[in-house]
């Protein structure tokens, strides 16, 4: 009988596959690019990809995995075609496929030292450099998480360190009316009541308030509720729409009111002299979140908490576990177990690390430019159209349009979306504001250009002379 230990655990097998497997990535990163793939979707219906897998799942077993990865590639979407315009997702780098590797291999988890040495380290070195630039001082401290709603949820932790446990009832925040979802899933999660979420309405621009803080505040504690933090939004996830983090700053510092800033998508901004102004106030906040997965170009899941003030990194999850925490009041930065849910953490951050050490942060600025600034090239194309709508000027890479009809607008552009889909050739979503159905393109891919974005319009108005369903305003 075949010794498969030995077969598995071969160096000269793994380096046949990953050849073949580099050669693989390299000729979609190439056809991708080169757009020899017209297609960033070839859409299935979930009955049929559970199909195909379960009769894989059934097959033989394989000489070597290149067939497999084939398959899952080609039955994939494709971030890495300039055509998709869907979810906040990084196009990642390449060079960060490699990077996963290591991880992969190395298996390190960061909870403890000895079993992360390098992890912790330069998980300390990256939460360092984010925190000078938000602008914080000496005091602060950080850890990464895997995503921006554990980080929002470990941060609303470390909020209510500041209150005790009798408190905890009526403890509430006040948050933007556009904040991520992720929030009231956070405060659920905490075992607070939703209706402690209290929602702070927004202007024309989607953009908190603020002026209605106090107001807010005041309502809250004569119904006898504690607000223990506010959320800034940086930028939101509908539109795109940065909140004025000056003003929420300085009126939680009035109030002595934790300050969090939703920062997972739009703090990266911080990295572009052209359009770090959206994050003025920044350095108000007790705690920011920031995905590497969005707009740094690193492979899901990999977002820095930073705390202003580095005991409450230590204070949230403090715990006596002799068995592998034998320091439970040391602030010992390099045991990060004491500092999130997670224990098996995997080293995420040397993707990251990686990007930095090979480009330093000019690639993270000129990557945000070229998004933010195509994002305002293509809302102006669509503002000077006669046959479509725009939602709002965009901040960000995220912008909100849609087909301009005398009536029946949501049902027309419902049935566009879906046909899209079906088309396959463009990937966007969609997103509902002020109860009306808009189509929504976040801006990921730097080889995205101002041409492709044009021919999104172009098939919009193809697949628009297909529905029957209304009356159009259009000019062709």
């Amino acid at each position: 009988m075949k010794d498969l230990i030995k077969t598995a655990y071969s160096a000269t097998n793994f380096k046949e596959d990953g050849l073949a497997l580099i050669e693989l990535l390299a000729k979609h990163i190439s056809d991708s690019t080169d757009l020899k793939d017209e297609k960033t979707i070839n859409w299935e219906t979930p009955e049929k990809q559970l199909e195909f897998w379960q009769k894989d799942f059934e097959s033989p077993t394989l000489s070597n995995p290149l067939s497999l990865f084939k398959s899952v590639i080609e039955k994939s979407l494709n971030l890495h075609n300039p055509k998709y315009l869907g979810h906040q997702v990084a196009t990642t780098l390449p060079v960060t496929a490699l990077s996963s590797m290591v991880i992969a291999y190395l298996n390190q988890g960061l909870p403890v030292y000895e079993m992360a040495m390098v992890g912790n380290a330069l998980e300390k070195v990256v939460t360092k450099h984010l925190a000078d630039k938000f602008g914080f001082g000496n005091e602060a401290a950080g850890i990464v998480t895997s995503g921006g709603t554990l980080a929002n949820l470990t941060a609303l932790l470390a909020a209510r360190t500041n209150f005790e446990e009798k408190d905890f009832p009526n403890l509430a925040i006040l948050v933007s009316g556009e904040a991520h979802y992720s929030i009231e899933r956070a405060v659920k999660i905490l075992g607070l009541s939703p209706l402690n979420v209290i929602k702070v309405p927004v202007n024309v621009q989607f953009q908190m308030r603020t002026e209605l803080l106090e107001e807010l505040y005041q309502e809250a504690l004569s119904e006898g509720k504690k607000i223990m933090c506010v959320i800034g939004c940086a930028c939101s996830t509908s539109v795109g729409a940065y909140d004025d983090l000056n003003a929420i700053g300085d009126w939680a510092n009035g109030h002595n009111i934790w300050f969090h800033v939703d920062g997972a998508h739009g703090a990266a901004a911080i990295y572009s002299p052209t359009y770090k102004h959206l994050l003025a106030g920044i350095e108000k906040a007790d705690s920011v979140i920031l995905d590497f997965h969005k707009l740094l170009m690193a492979p899901s899941l990999s977002t820095a908490l930073i705390y202003k003030n580095g005991k409450y990194a230590s204070r949230t999850f403090a715990q006596k576990a002799d068995y592998i925490f034998n320091t439970e009041s040391q602030d010992d930065w390099y045991n990060s177990g004491k500092r999130t849910f997670e224990c098996t953490k995997p080293m995420q951050i040397l993707n990251a690390y990686t990007t930095m050490r090979l480009y330093g942060e000019e690639l993270y600025k000129q990557h945000i430019d070229r998004l933010y600034g195509l994002a305002k090239e293509f809302a102006a194309t669509v503002s000077n159209s006669e046959n479509f709508d725009l939602a709002v000027d965009p901040e960000s890479n995220i912008v909100c349009f849609r087909l301009k009809t005398e009536e029946n607008s949501d049902e027309i552009n419902k049935e566009i979306a879906e046909k899209l889909l079906m088309d396959g050739t463009f990937f966007i979503v969609n997103t509902v504001i002020d109860g009306e159905f808009w189509l929504r393109i976040t801006i990921q891919n730097p080889l995205t250009t101002l041409n492709d974005l044009e021919q999104l319009l172009n098939l919009i108005l193809e697949i628009h002379h297909q529905v029957p369903a209304a009356k159009s305003c259009l000019s062709v």
